[in-house]
Formats: C-alpha cells, sequence, structure tokens
C-alpha cells in the first residue's frame, strides 16, 4: 500500500507538470501567431509603401 500511495503521488506530480508544460506551449504558440500576424501586417505596409 506504502508503494501504491508512493506511486500515485509520483504519478500526480507528473501529470501536474505536465499540465503546466501543456499550458506554457499554448502560450508560446499564441505569441507565435500574433507575431505572424504582426509580421505580415509590416511586410504588407512595406510592399505598400514601395
Amino acid at each position: 500500500e506504502e508503494q501504491s500511495n508512493t506511486n500515485l503521488s509520483k504519478f500526480r506530480k507528473l501529470q501536474h507538470e505536465l499540465e503546466e508544460a501543456e499550458e506554457r506551449a499554448d502560450i508560446a504558440e499564441s505569441q507565435v501567431n500574433k507575431l505572424r500576424v504582426k509580421s505580415r501586417e509590416v511586410h504588407t505596409k512595406i510592399i505598400s509603401e514601395e
């Protein structure tokens, strides 16, 4: 039973770490998408000024 509790505790800790990592990945992906849009806007503006 002690071994089971230890394993369950490790599992929950890793599951929590995974959820946090997924959240950070989602935030990073969102930032990349915003930068892509911004980059396109700047590129379009430069082309239209030529």
